[in-house]
């Protein structure tokens, strides 16, 4: 698979932050994160019993495994996320996950014991230098939760679910290592339980009358959250999982820095948001850091090369 594979999945990933905002507007964050991945846990898992016929029995470790990839990947990284966007612009939220390539750097020398070279600090100092000047920008409803004059609550809560998304994938590639669970078992899996524990979690926190959504706002709610569960949960989550047999999270992550870009775009074609010329200066930076570190791993062999054809 080329790099072009890894930039279509973050274009495409990156409509979701527009799409979640959208949808903020009929849902609270619980009954969104819960009704959207346990659809897509539904999806998957069924896909996988009609197609393949496999068994669900898990091992205990397996089970155990599979909890933490649910509550870190898909419960407290997309609570964080879209109680974040409600007060943020799809483009800052989507820049502010830049934080991910240094959490994927500290997992993965954790983890996977991949060494951190000289030309990686570089690479990543570069990078948190472009991410500053978007995270002193403050505008709109997120001062009513400032904390001082560089952070408010929503930017904790999207670094946050940086982190926590970072985790999750890093437990996921440890989790496809293992022959007996693919990226699409994996992420069915964790995607329904979550999905669950989401909605059991809105059931306590929100007003459900019957449910927490008007039921003159159920039809848009329903079409916002069957794309955002196509594009993310269906499409780019498992695409995710087969790239990371080649790339690393580190490197995955990295190449992410793109979607700020992406998203940019679709802020403005589906909410009116103005492109930030701060994003797309800190970007530039950002993406030297991003050229740097790939140059960097494909020197210490942690990125496969693709075979020339003969």
């Amino acid at each position: 698979m080329s790099i072009g594979i890894v930039v279509f999945m973050y274009a495409a990933w990156s409509s979701v932050f527009s799409l979640g905002k959208m949808a903020l507007a009929y849902s609270p964050p619980l009954f969104l994160t819960g009704f959207r991945m346990t659809l897509a846990g539904v999806v998957l898992l069924g896909y996988l019993a009609f197609r393949n016929r496999i068994s669900f029995r898990f091992t205990g470790k397996q089970w155990v495994s599979l909890l933490f990839l649910a509550f870190f990947s898909i419960y407290l990284t997309n609570i964080l996320e879209f109680w974040g966007l409600q007060y943020l612009s799809a483009a800052k939220t989507c820049f502010l996950y830049s934080l991910s390539p240094f959490f994927a750097a500290l997992f993965s020398y954790l983890h996977f014991n991949e060494k951190m070279t000289k030309r990686k600090w570089i690479g990543l100092g570069i990078g948190f230098l472009g991410f500053l000047p978007v995270l002193f920008t403050q505008t709109g409803s997120q001062e009513l939760f400032s904390i001082s004059t560089f952070l408010s609550w929503p930017v904790l809560a999207i670094m946050g679910a940086a982190l926590t998304s970072v985790y999750g994938w890093v437990l996921l590639r440890l989790i496809v290592k293992d022959e007996s669970f693919s990226p699409l078992m994996a992420n069915g899996s964790s995607m329904f339980i979550g999905g669950i524990l989401a909605l059991v979690t809105s059931y306590f926190v929100d007003s459900w009358a019957p449910l927490p959504v008007a039921s003159v706002n159920f039809l848009p709610f329903l079409n916002q959250t069957l794309l955002m569960t196509l594009i993310s949960n269906i499409i780019c989550y498992n695409l995710y999982g087969m790239l990371l047999r080649k790339y690393t999270a580190t490197f995955l992550s990295f190449v992410g820095l793109l979607s700020p870009i992406f998203a940019s775009l679709t802020g403005w074609i589906f909410l009116g948001e103005t492109p930030s010329l701060i994003i797309f200066i800190s970007t530039t930076i950002v993406c030297l850091g991003l050229w740097i570190v790939y140059q960097a791993e494909l020197k210490q062999g942690y990125i496969k090369s693709t075979p020339k054809a003969q």
